[in-house]
């Protein structure tokens, strides 16, 4: 039996993991098997897709993909039961992969859990069917490890997978601004609209709006939106065609590149605001949810902040603008005070320093293949 590994994620953050950890598979067995659940860039990786990204968030949200997802599922199940995987790895995306791990857990197969869903904020309870339904867990927060410890499930801090994508970026500053047709002493200004659907569609508006108002007084900036992978542009044709028309640079799958060069930024709140602060770029992060989603949000979720930048700071390090709150106004009042006062851009960015901390010497897509070699039975220096 040939040695395959099974890999789901559901969106875009979680698709960039799977990429990044399929390329360490690949080094510790040249030969694997790679299939799952992904994106472009676990293609690109070598992973064989049997499903596109359906991903979905929110109460409201979900009903649009819900036939999708549904599909995703069977040829998920099926590829379980026909390829019996020597390991499954899930990532993140609970409702589909906690339900797919009880299918593997009837099956025998061996279940790894990389990237903890957001016990710690809301369905505390679902710690326990965790524990239940998978053998170990790879957690990229540090105060994660002890939730699992707790109900004595194997889990481990492996660091975060984004920390260990920026240690490798080896372009410096000149090189990324030419790529973008930016010249060395032009400020920049970069609006990262997220990477779900309804997100962007709530975002952009406001987004054409800022950069509009952020013209008239900063006539130096260049500004950049640059989209996830699995964005569908035509579907932002209308808004797309606006921003272009302020001069703004478009891009689809670079937002690393533009962050790194970047003197602030504006973004929605998820995976890009942690990399900004790995990347030392003062940022306004912004959120917006449908309303019957935000209420029930607000009943259920237990934390004090959405960004993990002041999660894992345990203080509002970074100015959080949610639902009515995403403003023009409001969002050009906070990114006056981080290009004007100086002492409040260097108190966000020595907070980074701190931030970056917690994850010094951790190598989270190298140990999670060691973990699922190990789990697999591997032989490491075949």
């Amino acid at each position: 039996m040939s040695d395959t590994v099974m890999i789901i994620a559901g969106e875009a953050s979680g698709e960039l993991y799977g990429a990044l950890l399929a390329h360490e598979l690949k080094k510790i067995r040249s030969t694997v098997d790679i299939i799952g659940i992904g994106g472009i860039r676990m293609k690109e990786a070598g992973v064989e897709l049997i499903s596109g990204i359906t991903s979905s968030f929110g109460l409201t949200e979900v009903f649009s993909s819900l036939w999708e997802i549904r599909k995703s599922y069977k040829r998920a199940s099926d590829a379980l039961r026909h390829f019996r995987p020597n390991v499954l790895v899930l990532i993140d995306y609970p409702e589909f992969n906690l339900r797919l791990a009880q299918e593997a857990k009837k099956q025998g197969i061996q279940i790894l859990y990389y990237v903890s869903p957001q016990v710690w904020a809301w369905r505390r309870k679902r710690i326990r069917t965790i524990a239940q339904r998978v053998d170990r867990m790879a957690v990229i927060l540090p105060f994660e490890e002890d939730l699992y410890k707790n109900v004595h499930l194997n889990a481990e801090f492996v660091g975060h997978p984004v920390f260990d994508e920026i240690q490798k970026m080896r372009k410096d500053k000149g090189m990324c601004k030419k790529d973008l047709e930016i010249n060395e002493d032009e400020p920049l200004l970069s609006l990262l609209p997220g990477s779900r659907p309804n997100e962007i569609k709530k975002l952009l508006p406001v987004i054409v709006e800022v950069i509009r108002e952020f013209r008239k007084t900063y006539k130096d900036f260049r500004f950049c939106v640059p989209f996830a992978h699995n964005t569908n542009l035509e579907a932002y044709a209308a808004f797309i065609a606006d921003l272009e028309q302020e001069g703004v640079i478009i891009n689809k799958g670079k937002a690393l590149g533009v962050l790194s060069v970047s003197d602030a930024a504006v973004i929605a709140s998820g995976t890009a605001a942690l990399q900004a602060a790995f990347l030392g770029v003062p940022i306004v992060v912004i959120y917006k949810l449908s309303p019957l989603t935000f209420w029930i949000g607000k009943l259920m979720v237990k934390v004090h902040y959405i960004s993990l930048v002041n999660i894992l700071s345990g203080r509002t390090v970074i100015r959080e603008l949610i639902q009515n709150n995403v403003t023009t106004d409001h969002i050009m009042n906070e990114l006056r005070k981080i290009i004007e006062q100086k002492h409040y851009r260097e108190s966000i960015l020595q907070a980074y320093d701190a931030l970056q901390n917690q994850f010094s010497g951790k190598h989270a897509s190298r140990r999670t293949a060691q973990i699922v070699a190990e789990m697999a039975g591997w032989s490491m220096n075949r």
